[in-house]
């Protein structure tokens, strides 16, 4: 008898759980449910979509015929929950769908700020195709907006909405950006770079409620009194694990759904994977949460294999994202965190929460312009890496960091304040790689 897996999410994770599965069962029935009618498309490339970098064609990587060719069926509806004695899903509309195998893979959503005026109209969010599409029609008329927020995604937002022709105003908490993972100098070149865009900062800057007018967003005004007019505010401030119908279902919830080395939750047969899920890493031993397109595709993989038979254990690599700040490339790996502290954990879009930890370990620094390398050091390994602007040791540092290489031999000469760490870096890689360390 062929077996029936439903996967509730159509973003990396279950789209790549979807394909693994049909590499191994040729026969099985796979159905995918997504409640955004868009379907599958690139999250990543919303932001490039924004910034008038990409049409919107461009973020469907699935045609219809692709997903025929695979033998995939595809349902716009929500799920609310599901019922694992009977092993079935129910929809928001009354619906039940059977399984034998049940993938959740609904993602993570963003944060809703806890001040008055949020639902009014013209509050947005980089979260969704369709909230994606509004700014890009409220953008062709409108003179300017305010972002609130201090992650990638915020400065997607303004640099989007910058490059749409509308002029900025950047509230940010902290005394400078992205303060738990940047530090002091990387943040500088951000802010510098933001500024001569014409973007308006804003340090130190809470809000206390957006201010309306029949319904829809008038201005803001600010903890310490500011009134700012505005017909625009987009928030940014982090996303959560959708996890409401794994805890109407009952499974075991931390952060994420608490997944198992196969991926499989508390309940057997059913699978989390992605944004939604949370992992146990046994070197920092703690759970943790990734909010990383590869990694959502990794562990979709992983899930998929083991719904259709293959016991594969997932191998939680160092999270790793390359990205854009300000048009500075930028590639983070590892644990990179700067230590400073913040009241409310949250994690941002394209963000790894082991990013946000300091290990105890030595910081080596290099600096030219915007071109800066960042090192954390323990006492055998690389811990973690930040590169902006030039790229050439990304790939090099990205293995030996996965590989968790010994780098005794090179130590004490990158660590010297005045080490010469590129050269040395990517000489002592070639040379691990003669010895058939990689």
């Amino acid at each position: 008898m062929s077996c029936r897996y439903v996967i509730l999410g159509m973003g990396a994770a279950g789209i790549a759980a979807a394909e693994a599965i049909r590499s191994l069962d040729k026969q099985g029935e796979i159905v995918c449910i997504s409640a955004e009618k868009a379907g599958y498309y690139s999250r990543p490339g919303l932001a490039y979509y924004l910034s008038k970098e990409l049409g919107e064609k461009s973020l469907f990587p699935f045609t219809h015929q692709d997903f025929q060719n695979r033998e995939i069926k595809r349902l716009n509806m929500t799920a609310v929950k599901f019922d694992p004695k009977e092993q079935v899903v129910l929809f928001q509309d009354g619906k039940k769908l059977g399984y034998d195998r049940l993938l959740i893979a609904l993602g993570a959503h963003a944060v809703k700020p806890q001040v008055g005026g949020v639902d009014l109209e013209g509050v947005v969010y980089l979260d969704s195709m369709e909230q994606t599409q509004l700014m890009v029609r409220k953008a062709r008329w409108l003179k300017k907006a305010v972002v609130v927020g201090g992650g990638i995604t915020a400065l997607e937002m303004v640099e989007g909405l910058q490059a749409r022709g509308v002029r900025v105003d950047f509230f940010i908490r902290g005394e400078r950006y992205w303060n738990r993972v940047l530090d002091e100098n990387e943040s500088r070149i951000v802010q510098q770079r933001l500024k001569e865009e014409g973007v308006r900062l804003h340090f130190n800057t809470e809000l206390a409620r957006v201010l309306g007018r029949s319904g829809k967003v008038a201005g803001v005004e600010t903890k310490d009194g500011r009134r700012i007019p505005t017909k625009m505010v987009g928030f940014a401030i982090g996303v959560r694990p959708r996890l409401e119908l794994a805890e109407a279902s009952g499974l075991e919830t931390g952060r994420g759904i608490r997944v198992n080395p196969y991926l499989e939750t508390s309940i057997p047969g059913v699978f989390a994977a992605g944004d939604v899920a949370e992992v146990y890493d046994p070197e920092s031993g703690v759970w943790i949460v990734d909010s990383l397109w590869p990694i959502a595709r990794h562990q979709g993989t992983v899930a998929g294999q083991n719904m259709a038979g293959a016991q594969k254990p997932y191998q939680r690599n160092s999270p790793l994202n390359v990205t854009r700040l300000t048009g500075v490339t930028t590639t983070i790996i590892g644990k990179v965190g700067t230590g400073e502290p913040d009241n409310d954990f949250t994690i941002v879009r394209g963000e790894s929460q082991t990013w946000q930890q300091r290990p105890e370990a030595v910081v080596c620094q290099a600096q030219e312009d915007v071109n800066r390398l960042r090192l954390l050091v323990g006492e055998k390994k690389i811990l973690g890496a930040l590169l902006m602007g030039d790229q050439t040791l990304s790939h090099p540092l990205e293995e030996l960091v996965a590989a968790e290489a010994d780098i005794s031999p090179i130590r004490e000469s990158i660590i010297r304040p005045d080490a010469d760490m590129g050269n040395i870096i990517m000489r002592y890689w070639h040379e691990w790689r003669q010895m058939g360390a990689h």
